[in-house]
């Protein structure tokens, strides 16, 4: 009985420290897949993917960025945000996308280049509409110089230059609003409107001591980029009022008829030409120059050069060529203009250039907005960076206001006798 007693006890002990094996080995088990379920629930509790849309009451931001040995302090957003749900007056009315357009908008503006923007979705409507040549506004191409909201160019047969505005025109003014610290896009949301009604602009232009009221009754803006006229002599007038979309199409055909007509030499008026995309002024400089001549150069942030060449199809370079420009000749014209003045020697008539020397690339966002950065630098081929300081004429020409008045063109006139002695 002894013995029996002995061996239960030993029975017991060995059952008693499989049981505390076994216990251990599952408790351990446990902890495992708890400890990994938990972090998987907590991880997609808290931590949100890169597009995810975050909800207003949930947004939370930890600053860790150091910027110039200083710390960026992103809380003050978020804390003004706060403030603004908390106290505005109307707060109830609040738009919360309006506030995020807004900021986004302020952050570009903040950089201090005018030609950096944030586009909302209405907004990029209507700049993608300018581009394809039809919109209702006045016509005319804004720009900011000397920190002033300037005209760059009145469009061809537009209300804007049936009015009387020329480029070169500082608007103080929209209707009761003053333009100081106003950005272009926001001139041009007060400038358009409707077909039919009116807006009121106050300008003030060099060389006169006052301001002076223009009113403008807004149009619907069709705008076609090319224009040809053949003139006498067998000299074709060649006039290009924008880079748009359809602009290099509509040059092509334009090009067929002077070769058709087999005229002696070319006009090219870029006045009034505020630019636009780039590549259509590249295509346009190949039908002009023979393949493989430099366009532009572009330098990026870096300062790192590159040259746009021209791509073929120059089936006008053998003909004399003359360029007219002005104030309102900016971006893609000027580009055009320098590419063909260093590679062809062709004579620049008229005024200096408005003087914007930058590339911005349009990049889309989510929602239908946009946004428009100035990611180089551009020279002519010859290395002159023209930012602010614009393509000096050749042989400069006024246009004065008189002349203006009693529809004279002291400009075309000496583009005209300049190409006759080039065709001698």
């Amino acid at each position: 009985m002894e013995n029996l007693t002995e061996n239960n006890e030993e029975i017991k002990e060995v059952n008693r420290k499989l049981f505390h094996r076994y216990l251990s080995f599952f408790l351990a088990v446990f902890l495992i897949v708890s400890s990994f379920w938990l972090g998987l629930w907590w991880g997609k509790a808290h931590i949100k993917p890169q597009n995810e849309v975050f909800k207003i009451s949930e947004t939370n931001v930890e600053n860790k960025l150091p910027l110039e040995k200083k710390e960026l302090d992103f809380s003050l957003f978020w804390k003004t945000w706060e403030l603004l749900k908390e106290k505005h007056v109307d707060k109830g009315a609040l738009d919360a996308q309006k506030l995020v357009y807004g900021a986004i908008k302020g952050m570009l503006q903040a950089t201090g280049d005018p030609y950096s923007n944030f586009f909302d979705p209405e907004e990029s409507k209507s700049f993608s509409e300018d581009l394809e040549g039809s919109f209702e506004g006045i016509g005319a191409e804004l720009g900011i110089k000397e920190k002033i909201l300037t005209v760059i160019a009145p469009l061809d047969e537009s209300p804007a230059q049936k009015a009387g505005l020329r480029a070169g025109d500082k608007i103080i003014k929209i209707g009761d609003q003053p333009t100081t610290d106003m950005n272009i896009y926001g001139a041009v949301d007060l400038i358009r409107g409707e077909k039919g009604t009116e807006v009121l602009l106050t300008i003030f232009r060099e060389g006169e001591e006052d301001t002076k009221e223009i009113s403008i009754i807004r149009e619907t803006i069709e705008v076609k980029s090319v224009k040809l006229e053949i003139e006498e002599d067998n000299i074709a007038l060649l006039r290009i009022n924008k880079f748009g979309e359809r602009t290099a199409q509509e040059f092509d055909a334009e090009m067929n008829e002077i070769i058709k007509k087999e005229t002696k030499g070319i006009i090219l008026d870029l006045r009034n030409n505020p630019g636009g995309f780039l590549e259509s002024s590249v295509k346009i400089a190949s039908r002009l120059m023979p393949k493989g001549k430099t366009v532009v150069l572009e330098e990026d942030s870096n300062g790192h050069r590159e040259a746009l060449l021209t791509y073929g199809g120059d089936k006008l370079s053998g003909l004399p060529l003359v360029v007219l420009v002005n104030e309102g000749s900016a971006s893609a014209s000027e580009i055009l203009a320098g590419a063909l003045r260093d590679n062809l020697q062709a004579p620049i008539i008229g005024k200096k250039t408005f003087g914007k020397g930058s590339v911005q690339e349009l990049i889309n966002l989510s929602g239908g907005s946009s946004v428009k950065i100035t990611v180089a630098k551009w020279m002519t081929p010859n290395g002159d960076y023209i930012m602010e300081k614009g393509i000096n004429p050749d042989i400069e020409v006024d246009l004065s206001r008189e002349d203006y008045e009693n529809d004279k063109d002291p400009q075309l006139d000496k583009a005209r006798e300049i190409l006759k002695e080039k065709i001698r």
